[in-house]
């Protein structure tokens, strides 16, 4: 993965995430399913480099797309990729997160 774009899909911002960024500074994003944890955490330190961010710790989940139905046909959702990022203490925070 070259592209930090390509690295880093885009935010996820959910209730659990909300609470979970809100008690311990760790936040959520989609990215790239071939991206490993040394990718996710250079790619976050280049595109909030203006915040001035340290990345301390990266884990990641793989999740499975849901099997959905529309009526007798049946379809499959994407598998995709989420990453828990936790800011080293000290740090700037992403100022994307803070105005939702």
């Amino acid at each position: 993965m070259k592209n930090v774009y390509q690295t880093v899909r885009m935010p996820l911002i959910t209730e659990k995430s909300t609470i979970i960024r809100e008690a311990n500074g760790t936040y959520c994003f989609r990215v790239h399913p071939n991206a490993n944890k040394i990718e996710i955490a250079r790619a976050i330190e280049v595109l909030f480099a203006k915040d001035k961010v340290k990345v301390a710790e990266v884990r990641t989940a793989n999740v499975r797309g849901k099997v959905k139905r529309m009526g007798r046909f049946a379809g499959k959702r994407p598998d995709w990729k989420k990453a828990w990022v936790r800011l080293a203490p000290g740090s700037g925070e992403i100022e994307f997160f803070e105005s939702a």
